[in-house]
């Protein structure tokens, strides 16, 4: 168990340094994608002409919201989830079947993994360039440069990624729960995740 909890304590503070990262970024990709529909909604009822592109840079926002946030709730469970057989399973068993659960997810994760970098990220559409997003650099004297699809893409693959290494955390914490050592374990914050109880 002392294995384990060695490996699982740098895991631990690097998932909360990155997790704390991703949060502060999704809230102001929060706060952004708010200003850019408010925006939308001015221009085309109030102006009568829409801007073009607040569409797709909401939408930019949001999927790095999610890809960055999922994370974090995975990890305080924060999802939904039905847990009336665990709750009424023995200690151990409703362990092993955590342990089982996190091991599927796992799985699942690992193909989201390859289908997020091989079909999203580095695919024809990926290599794309939006039709409506641009680097204003003309404001300085150069060129506009035209976003890439990979940019908004990257937000699957790089939330997967995040998602693995807080599964592997709940595994090793799962493990340490079971071999009798849940007491030497840090508690995770969720007192800021509202659940479904």
């Amino acid at each position: 168990m002392s294995v384990l909890l060695t490996v699982l304590k740098p895991l631990e503070w690097l998932n909360t340094q990155l997790l704390t990262m991703g949060k502060v970024i999704a809230v102001a990709a929060l706060a952004i994608m708010v200003c850019l529909i408010l925006a939308q909604v001015f221009f085309r009822y109030v102006i009568g002409d829409a801007l073009n592109w607040t569409e797709e840079a909401a939408r930019f926002g949001m999927l790095w919201l999610t890809g960055l946030m999922a994370p974090l709730a995975f990890r305080q469970g924060g999802f939904v989830s039905i847990d009336m057989l665990e709750r009424a399973l023995p200690r151990v068993l409703s362990a092993i079947l955590t342990l089982v659960l996190l091991s599927i997810s796992m799985a699942v994760l690992i193909v989201a993994w390859d289908k997020g970098l091989n079909n999203h990220v580095d695919s024809l559409s990926g290599r794309g360039n939006s039709s409506t997003l641009r680097i204003p650099l003309e404001l300085i004297g150069g060129e506009n440069i035209r976003f890439k699809n990979q940019w908004q893409y990257a937000s699957l693959w790089v939330g997967i990624n995040l998602l693995i290494l807080v599964n592997i955390e709940l595994i090793l914490r799962q493990f340490i729960t079971l071999l009798g050592g849940g007491d030497k374990l840090t508690r995770l914050s969720t007192s800021q995740v509202v659940g479904a109880d």
